[in-house]
């Protein structure tokens, strides 16, 4: 068998060779989600209650989604935006462990992912970066620098359709959620743990009458920058850009 990265990591994160882990070890829990300055404006969601959503098929929906790159100039609601965050990582209840229940599966229900977001055109929002909070539901802004949609495009390969989308989503892994219940075999949960989100938001849009494009060709370290992280404790997994679909 010839040597490569990839078998060597799939052998190795096998649990005949894993360590104990933090958690084993009685080491405190990381907290459930990123802190924030407690002064800073959140923007509040549409509550999950109270969204505002067409009827759709499950069925329907799963049959329709295709993977879309060209989208209309038309921009998102915060309703649409809401519901598109709620159905990818809305939290529905946090538990006496404490862990977070959320609209997507989670290896030991670690959630490891925080959501940030290149918003174009979204009603009431100014263009830029922001990250989910999802624990309350609201958005935080972090970045209007101008030039911040050319760098995260350019960070994508050049690939258009975060340019022009309305919006385009970045899964960030928070390393230390995942390996303290689960050391090197968390590498294998976090992109398991991606794939579920994505899938959610493409049958989320797909209902909304928007289209995804997954995107997981891009340059790490050039991205990570952009997003103002640091790419060790705090690195991007996958993304993907989103907009109305064409008349």
């Amino acid at each position: 068998m010839s040597h490569s990265i990839g078998k060597t990591f799939w052998q190795q994160t096998k649990h005949a060779f894993l360590p104990p882990s933090p958690q084993s070890r009685g080491e405190p829990q990381p907290p459930l989600e990123l802190p924030y300055d407690p002064t800073a404006a959140l923007i509040r969601l549409v509550n999950p209650d109270q969204l505002s959503l067409p009827a759709a098929s499950l069925w329907e929906v799963m049959n329709r989604r295709t993977t879309l790159r060209r989208y209309s100039s038309d921009p998102l609601s915060l309703n649409e935006l809401s519901a598109l965050l709620w159905f990818t990582q809305g939290v529905k209840e946090v538990t006496n462990r404490p862990v977070t229940l959320r609209t997507v599966p989670s290896a030991g229900a670690r959630h490891a992912f925080e959501t940030y977001l290149l918003i174009n055109r979204v009603e009431g929002l100014q263009p830029g970066v922001y990250r989910y909070v999802a624990l309350e539901h609201a958005l935080l802004g972090l970045n209007f620098d101008e030039h911040i949609n050319d760098k995260l495009t350019q960070a994508c390969f050049n690939q258009r359709q975060v340019a022009t989308s309305a919006v385009s989503f970045f899964w960030v892994a928070v390393g230390e959620r995942m390996f303290w219940r689960y050391p090197e075999r968390g590498y294998r949960f976090l992109l398991l743990d991606a794939g579920h989100i994505c899938q959610n938001l493409y049958l989320a849009a797909e209902g909304l009458g928007c289209g995804v494009c997954a995107i997981a060709a891009y340059d790490d370290d050039a991205i990570n920058a952009a997003l103002g992280l640091d790419g060790e404790t705090l690195f991007l997994v996958y993304a993907a850009s989103l907009g109305k679909r064409p008349g």
